[in-house]
């Protein structure tokens, strides 16, 4: 091989080291520029695994359907898109749809005709899924959460007749009874962190400690609690909520000024780190293009 053929393999070679080099750290470098949702959408798709299934129920409108929805949606698709390419969904009554083409507009026609492998009919179709133990992941949110991750969709005031009739349980109920890790995702503020909750739709720990076995619910019970100012999650013990991280430029001051009852903390606080620039884009770019699962004010690092 002559030196000059030499040199241009070699030169070849360093470029395309440089270049995959140059895409790791695009996709490993923090971003600078992201939103609140986009960083609770990173967070929790890192817990998502491959090959398994996830449920998303169907919200209602504005924030409601971001929390319910739309942050699941998001992470579960960038997930996909990166360290879990087989994770699965059953959203509302579509089994695995098809994320890579999420419509424009989500009106009736257009979800029921969304490509997925299969809809069905029936809703005790997924309710014997969720009994039978075959979700491995949920997506919960809730206007009234308490210290042991009970949920409350149902009323407010806890008199009778209640001050404010809720949305009501759907399925909620069985999926923290049955799902081996709920997630519950919802903003952190005082009026719905309370000691306890006003009416139990879905049982959490119940009252802590052993009693949620003592129920004789099959499922462990609520993973984490994802907020807009921090993540949560359950001691092993008491199995009272726990402060896990909070997100930058956030305060432990800030986390218990916003709840109506003070969580474990224990150990060094925790940042919860941030999207990428890579995850960032996916998110603005393939995942949502149009804006149609959430929108949010950008953040900067």
């Amino acid at each position: 091989m002559s030196s000059e053929r030499a040199t241009n393999n070699v030169t070849q070679n360093v470029a395309t080291d440089n270049a995959a080099n140059v895409a790791i750290n695009n996709a490993a470098r923090a971003a600078t520029d992201y939103t609140i949702e986009e960083l609770m959408i990173a967070a929790i798709a890192r817990e998502l695994k491959d090959d398994e299934l996830g449920f998303v129920g169907l919200g209602t409108a504005a924030r409601a359907f971001t929390l319910a929805v739309g942050i699941p949606i998001a992470a579960a698709r960038l997930a996909q898109l990166g360290h879990a390419p087989g994770f699965s969904i059953y959203w509302g009554n579509l089994l695995t749809p098809a994320l890579d083409v999420i419509p424009d507009a989500l009106l009736q026609d257009a979800y029921t005709h969304w490509p997925a492998a299969a809809s069905p009919a029936d809703v005790g179709y997924k309710i014997d899924m969720v009994t039978r133990g075959r979700f491995d992941v949920s997506f919960e949110s809730a206007p009234q959460v308490d210290q042991y991750g009970n949920l409350n969709i149902t009323e407010l005031g806890g008199a009778s007749p209640p001050k404010t009739r809720l949305v009501g349980c759907l399925a909620q109920t069985e999926h923290l009874a049955f799902i081996k890790r709920p997630i519950i995702v919802t903003d952190l503020s005082r009026r719905a962190f309370v000691p306890a909750v006003d009416f139990i739709t879905s049982v959490g720990y119940y009252r802590g400690e052993d009693s949620r076995r003592a129920l004789g619910l099959p499922g462990p019970g609520p993973s984490l609690c994802v907020t807009d100012k921090a993540i949560f999650d359950f001691h092993p013990l008491s199995k009272k909520m726990r402060l896990r991280s909070v997100h930058p430029g956030v305060t432990l001051d800030d986390v218990l000024a916003a709840m109506g009852f003070e969580p474990v903390v224990d150990g060094p606080m925790k940042e919860t780190a941030l999207p990428t620039a890579e995850e960032v884009r996916l998110i603005r770019e393939v995942i949502d293009p149009h804006g149609m699962l959430f929108q949010a004010k950008r953040l900067s690092a």
